[in-house]
């Protein structure tokens, strides 16, 4: 009788989590097992800065600036953060770029892989449980400066919402309302959104109103980058609804990029605030 072309452990049943699967067959392809000399690695490797992510009715928005440092210097000028977890999910990453953007792949293939055993899609709490776990997987790396700090928003089905969730290294889960922000920038980014955000924006005045944030992060934090003009580089910014999420073109946010840049040539700080009611200036 010919051998079997899997290995057994790939032909019984078990687990629908893949990083479980993968802990117990092949321990160091994990990101979070693998051996790092001891001391303080994060000057080491490239960061991904600031993430932003706004609700609206019916959807949300998530963005993230291209800017990758290492020290004080500017690694890369144009890496992507932001990418689609499934089809109604995003995460954005901070912190150790190469780490993070691993264990991103690892979470997609998490989510595809429970979906392919059960035959239905995880709800987006258990989604952004998942995440927890496979941070708190991290927390070795961590702790000698190789921190993951995504940021994970999605449209939940079962609500008809928009929702978002922040972490911190240890994979602790924390539910965000309306709108919230990570990494370096992510200060005076969410100073710039408590200004600017409304509860009824539309779909592109929530983007606008994103890469205000992310512009005012840029203006106050050196390593997140704005927008490029030079090289045409602008942010990545994804949208998620009902009808599933996508990738805003790079024509579209260039346009709304320019138009934004031209109203801070008259006003340097950005749009005044309403006191009461109405929206950005």
């Amino acid at each position: 009788m010919p051998e079997p072309r899997l290995p057994a452990a790939f032909l019984q049943p078990g687990s629908s989590s893949f990083s479980d699967f993968l802990a117990e067959q092949a321990p160091d392809l994990l990101p979070g097992r693998r051996a790092v000399p001891q001391g303080n690695a994060g000057d080491l490797a490239p960061h991904g800065t600031t993430i932003v992510a706004a609700t609206f009715p019916g959807g949300l928005v998530v963005a993230g600036d291209r800017r990758a440092t290492m020290g004080n210097i500017i690694a890369q000028r144009d890496i992507e953060k932001v990418f689609p977890a499934d089809e109604y999910s995003v995460v954005g990453i901070a912190g150790s770029a190469g780490l993070a953007i691993e264990l991103i792949r690892l979470f997609q293939t998490e989510l595809e892989h429970y979906e392919k055993i059960e035959g239905s899609t995880l709800s987006m709490d258990g989604k952004a449980n998942r995440l927890s776990a496979l941070i708190r997987g991290n927390l070795g790396m961590a702790m000698q400066g190789l921190a993951v700090v995504p940021l994970f928003a999605g449209y939940d089905t079962d609500v008809d919402q928009g929702r978002i969730f922040s972490y911190d290294v240890t994979g602790g889960r924390y539910e965000e309302t309306a709108f919230y922000s990570v990494g370096s920038g992510s200060l005076f980014a969410k100073g710039s959104l408590k200004k600017l955000y409304r509860e009824d924006l539309g779909e592109t005045d929530c983007i606008t109103v994103v890469l205000q944030a992310l512009y005012d992060a840029a203006d106050d934090d050196s390593a997140t980058g704005g927008p490029d003009l030079t090289r045409r580089i602008f942010p990545v910014v994804r949208v998620v609804t009902a009808e599933g999420g996508r990738r805003i073109p790079d024509a579209a946010v260039a346009e709304l990029a320019d138009r934004l840049i031209a109203g801070r040539m008259d006003r340097p700080d950005g749009p005044n605030a309403p006191l009461t009611g109405g929206g950005p200036a």
